[in-house]
């Protein structure tokens, strides 16, 4: 007895490949672990498109480029969302518990991955303009005392560099940030967000 095509159409779905409304789902979660594990150099859409199930060229098709796709599924705004949020007097130590202490190992990855392709002019730009409107801003707007500005994009500096430093960070699997280092650094964020003496 032959088998008829709606028989081979359903014999390709249960070898992996997802239809085709999941299939930016299947892509953004083997992106997110890919390049969360290898970095954005270290992984291919090849190797993307493989781990989701799907041909390459879907990958291309749904988000337009390797880039775009990274940004997908790298994007940190929901994680520094209201990150200077709280009382002035304490937001030096807040700002590295939300961002840091409370964090599980995957977002750490992921900001790891972030800072790592800094290289590539569209990931340059979206931290730019990620940090510039959850952090920068609603600082300027908090900070008491002079030069305001200033101090708010050191804070941002700041942060951004607490990101980029693996040690500090905890890099390796299950390994958490150094109590002490942050101590040390909450103590510098909260010196450039206490009034300055005059």
């Amino acid at each position: 007895m032959s088998s008829s095509p709606a028989d081979h159409q359903a014999v390709r779905r249960k070898t992996g490949r997802p239809r085709s409304t999941r299939a930016p789902e299947a892509i953004h979660a083997a992106a997110v672990r890919l390049f969360s594990e290898h970095g954005f150099s270290g992984t291919s859409v090849r190797d993307i498109a493989a781990a989701a199930g799907v041909d390459p060229a879907l990958v291309i098709r749904h988000f337009g480029s390797k880039e775009a796709l990274f940004l997908a599924a790298v994007a940190v705004d929901r994680s520094v969302r209201d990150i200077v949020d709280g009382p002035l007097e304490t937001l030096g130590r807040a700002i590295l518990k939300r961002l840091v202490e409370d964090v599980p190992d995957d977002t750490r990855k992921l900001y790891r991955a972030l800072f790592g392709a800094l290289d590539r002019p569209e990931v340059r730009a979206y931290l730019e303009t990620s940090t510039a409107r959850q952090v920068t801003a609603p600082l300027i707007e908090r900070l008491p005392g002079p030069d305001a500005a200033v101090r708010a994009e050191l804070i941002t500096v700041q942060i951004a560099g607490l990101l980029m430093n693996g040690r500090i960070l905890g890099s390796g699997a299950g390994r958490r940030p150094d109590p002490h280092v942050l101590d040390i650094y909450a103590r510098a964020i909260q010196a450039l967000i206490d009034t300055p003496e005059t």
